[in-house]
């Protein structure tokens, strides 16, 4: 499943294991609990946090839980509805995040990458991959508007979205997806704690961060139920900072 373990100022969100690190229920409401715990635990430990996420083995994550949905759309769209809250929880989550995309990771799977602040990719294998073109499947809406919000190219988004591009970590680089390409899983993870590390030192206030990072995303943050600060809280927020 995950574990969530606390190094210094930041924290390591690993998805356990030598599977596909499929997205079903029970992985989801794990990664949520994870979440929630690192932002409970740096709350009461005062500024100065981030979170890396990484996976063992193979896969960063294959996707949603396909094998468990089977040809049931209704089960499918119970998955899609479950990982919407946890896109929440990274997109508002009071502190900086890094994913170490130390393998695959397709579709839902790469949704969860593009949900942190910066990625991380190893160069030796390992695709990004938005497979829903490639299979019959409609982009649900809160995938394409974190999609827009976090590939700025429109080739990019072109190739990512309609052509069901594999992208190796090069590419992606290229393509302003991924912000490093490191030569193995083990550097990508050291790298993701290396930043992690760095990001927390700052000692930045995580509601402000998060704050930040709503204002910078707002229509991938409503899409996926997260609501914004009217202009008069933030007026009043900004006010009471000075």
């Amino acid at each position: 499943m995950c574990t969530l373990e606390q190094r210094g100022r930041f924290f390591v969100l690993t998805l356990t294991g030598d599977g596909e690190h499929r997205l079903g229920h029970s992985l989801i409401g794990s990664l949520r609990s994870a979440v929630a715990s690192a932002a409970a635990a740096a709350a009461s430990a005062g500024p100065g946090a981030a979170l890396v996420t990484v996976g063992e083995g193979r896969f960063f994550s294959n996707g949603l839980d396909i094998g468990w949905a089977g040809t049931s759309r209704a089960r499918l769209q119970e998955l899609v509805d479950a990982l919407r809250p946890l896109a929440a929880d990274l997109l508002a989550l009071p502190m900086p995040t890094v994913a170490a995309v130390t393998g695959h990771a397709s579709a839902g799977g790469f949704l969860l990458a593009l949900c942190h602040d910066y990625r991380l990719m190893r160069g030796d294998r390992g695709v990004l991959y938005m497979s829903e073109v490639d299979i019959g499947l409609p982009l649900p809406p809160y995938f394409m508007a974190v999609l827009r919000a976090k590939i700025t190219a429109a080739n990019a988004l072109r190739d990512v979205a309609l052509r069901g591009k594999k992208l190796r970590a090069a590419d992606a680089k290229e393509m302003g997806i991924v912000d490093v390409v490191c030569s193995s899983a083990a550097e990508t993870a050291a790298e993701g704690f290396k930043l992690a590390e760095q990001l927390a030192a700052r000692k930045w206030d995580g509601s402000v961060y998060a704050s930040i990072r709503i204002s910078m995303f707002p229509e991938a943050c409503r899409s996926v139920g997260i609501v914004e600060e009217s202009d008069e809280d933030k007026r009043k927020h900004f006010a009471s900072r000075l």
